[in-house]
């Protein structure tokens, strides 16, 4: 069985090195045809807003903006339940193709066969 990739991010702003990596991880899993889940909890949860990640800025890296297109054309990407309602954020919110799920189904991801997970 191939194996696939979730990875829960939970920096935003607050750590952007840490966040970039998350979003860069998944995206090059993705162009090397990993399969792949990314779960935006804590404040990573604001780039399921549409025009969140083009505002985000690091030197020398990739913009987040094009690294979630990525993820979304070809992966999953998922918002924490209890993240997005902290935010008072709403299925009608996010960006299309971002579904709202939570921790029940995060450990249904993590515990299939063949799925290593990270977490930045």
């Amino acid at each position: 069985m191939a194996r696939s990739l979730v990875i829960k991010v939970t920096a935003g702003a607050d750590a952007p090195e840490r966040c970039n990596q998350a979003f860069t991880v998944a995206a090059a899993a993705l162009a090397s045809g990993v399969p792949v889940s990314l779960w935006l909890t804590g404040e990573s949860s604001w780039f399921a807003l549409p025009g969140r990640a083009k505002e985000f800025q690091l030197p020398h890296a990739a913009p987040l903006s094009e690294l979630l297109d990525a993820v979304l054309a070809g992966g999953r990407v998922t918002l924490c339940t209890q993240c997005a309602a902290r935010r008072n954020i709403t299925a009608d919110d996010v960006i299309e193709g971002v579904r709202i799920a939570g921790a029940p189904t995060f450990v249904e991801e993590i515990l299939q066969d063949g799925v290593q997970a990270l977490v930045y």
